[in-house]
């Protein structure tokens, strides 16, 4: 059921999306973010005032669900909102719902209806565990306590060293007929051999916790994960490349997922990389698991321009420290599932990426528009969430690709200029949820904003 914006317009009917035009958005006073975008679409601030504002979901009733960090630290003061009060006249949520609070980095959540009983649940992943609780149509607030399906890593660094992934992907799709519970948990580390098998990887499970799987290894860090109805019900991962081999390499990825090997394939990383469209082995020595304070050899140089802030003593290319970032090695929660994979000797069974993007992109969320749409039909978007060097200057822009060409275009830009020959973050664009025909929702999670994007010359009816 898709959000209940029942959207009419004309005049949409390009093949190919046209000039772009400026969009200057006031979020606050005095303050406002310049967006360029294809001239038959436009953009409104939807929400704004939320922290470090992630992922949608969008509920069985048919509310939309978007997950809140709070800010970039390993913190406990995450959030999930409900955005409700649709106003037709200001395109904007009226108001918004604390859902739940005092979480461990709420990344994403899915929704799931189990056919036999009717009941609904919705899963949220944090960084140690995850969770699922009973949801009910209107509710405001959980109506029982959440149920643990599965325990996770918990630890991690913080952005500078390369190995912060302690957010956790979860989505839902369709094996044999049966609903599957899939999960993504990032690296603990830039460039290691890991210890764990959940690190940079991806787990399949019921929708009750029983009978997990592995079937997917070697993902860095696959920051969204859909499965895409529209193309058979097709899994797919956004992911990001690591941190070590300079500005242009390696590619960032979007893989097409296996949904039920018989082995899980493994996707690369760390010692196989994507460059020019095709895997290349690196040579890099990789950190020594015996002795946790040893690195890898990268670059003395120190990196002033991140997005983080001033980073004294981090190498511009990236840190190489061991698993898990020299923490104390312990037992691996998920040892039943097997043991995490040995670095790659050779990369002729790498699987293909379904498209690459620019070094150190970031890409983060992802939705497809099917046939039916005019502008936008038959099209992935992609949100790039941006280099974290803003002088790299990829990402900071949302993209646009069909199955057939697979060659990301621009969609909207603005989120990083050049002042005075420095470049300038203005935000940084992270989730996508499709709403209606050639209209979605945009989360930026620099500024705290949810966009609406949307044809012009439309009106909306609403039944929320």
């Amino acid at each position: 059921m898709l959000l209940a914006f029942f959207l009419i317009f004309a005049g949409t009917s390009a093949a190919f999306l046209p000039a772009q035009v400026r969009h200057t958005l006031n979020y606050a006073p005095g303050k406002s973010i310049t967006l360029s975008l294809p001239q038959s679409l436009d953009i409104n601030i939807a929400a704004s005032g939320l922290r470090r504002v992630r992922f949608f979901a969008q509920s069985p009733d048919g509310r939309i669900f978007v997950t809140g960090m709070h800010d970039i630290a390993d913190n406990t003061q995450g959030s999930v909102f409900i955005l409700g009060g649709w106003d037709a006249q200001t395109r904007t949520f009226r108001r918004v719902i604390r859902y739940l609070d005092h979480l461990r980095n709420p990344n994403n959540l899915a929704f799931w209806t189990d056919p036999a009983t009717r009941q609904s649940w919705l899963y949220l992943p944090l960084t140690g565990k995850l969770v699922r609780y009973r949801y009910n149509a209107g509710d405001n607030a959980p109506s029982s306590p959440p149920e643990t399906l599965m325990r996770f890593p918990d630890y991690g660094l913080s952005y500078k060293y390369g190995g912060w992934h302690l957010t956790r992907t979860v989505a839902v799709a369709q094996v044999n007929g049966a609903a599957r519970i899939f999960v993504a948990a990032g690296s603990s580390c830039n460039y290691c051999q890991e210890r764990e098998v959940m690190r940079a990887a991806v787990v399949s499970m019921d929708p009750d916790g029983k009978h997990p799987v592995i079937i997917a290894q070697g993902l860095r860090n696959a920051v969204d994960l859909h499965a895409v109805a529209a193309l058979d019900g097709a899994l797919f991962a956004t992911n990001m490349g690591d941190d070590h081999l300079g500005d242009r390499l390696p590619e960032d990825t979007f893989f097409e997922l296996d949904k039920s090997p018989a082995v899980p394939p493994n996707y690369g990383w760390p010692t196989c990389y994507f460059a020019y469209g095709k895997p290349v082995l690196d040579t890099t020595p990789l950190p020594s698991l015996d002795d946790l304070s040893k690195m890898a050899p990268v670059p003395a140089d120190d990196a002033a321009d991140s997005i983080y802030g001033k980073q004294t003593g981090v190498a511009v290319a990236g840190t190489n420290l061991t698993a898990g970032g020299g923490h104390a090695s312990g037992t691996d929660p998920n040892a039943a599932l097997g043991s995490a994979p040995n670095a790659l000797k050779s990369c002729a069974r790498v699987p293909p990426a379904y498209t690459t993007f620019a070094a150190h992109s970031s890409p983060l969320g992802f939705a497809y528009f099917p046939s039916t749409d005019t502008v936008l039909k038959n099209s992935f978007l992609v949100a790039l969430h941006g280099a974290s060097h803003p002088h790299i200057g990829t990402g900071y822009r949302v993209v646009r690709f069909t199955p057939a060409d697979r060659q990301p275009r621009n969609l909207i830009t603005g989120f990083l200029t050049i002042v005075n020959g420095k470049p300038v973050v203005h935000g940084r664009p992270c989730g996508i949820l499709r709403v209606g025909p050639d209209s979605f929702l945009l989360t930026d999670d620099y500024l705290g904003l949810v966009y609406f994007i949307h044809p012009r010359g439309y009106s909306i009816s609403e039944s929320l």
